[in-house]
């Protein structure tokens, strides 16, 4: 179960995706093949979450790292770099943020 808090030393990357409903499915199977087969395993990877709003035009994705190479070096890998590209024909736009938590309620 994802959690948040305060006293996380790590780095939070939040990325939104636009899609037409139609294609929602489809992006939410690749992003769930991404993270089961790939993400999931990479070193400094601790935990993720996708959200899919009512009207299936945005995906949220939460996910946690140990420290924001490891999530660089995940991007750049040449298997994330293909899936990337295949879920970018999926959505109209994706865009990763890395954040640090600041206060939890």
């Amino acid at each position: 179960m994802a959690t948040i808090s305060d006293d996380f030393s790590g780095q939070t990357v939040l990325t939104t995706f636009e899609m037409t409903p139609g294609t929602c499915d489809d992006l939410m199977d690749a992003l769930k093949d991404a993270y089961e087969n790939c993400i999931s395993k990479w070193p400094g990877f601790i935990e993720a979450a996708l959200h899919v709003n009512d009207a299936q035009t945005r995906i949220a994705n939460y996910s946690k790292w140990r420290r924001r190479e490891d999530f660089q070096a995940m991007l750049r890998s040449p298997e994330m770099r293909e899936r990337n590209r295949h879920i970018a024909s999926l959505c109209s736009r994706f865009e990763p943020v890395m954040y640090e938590v600041s206060a939890v309620f």
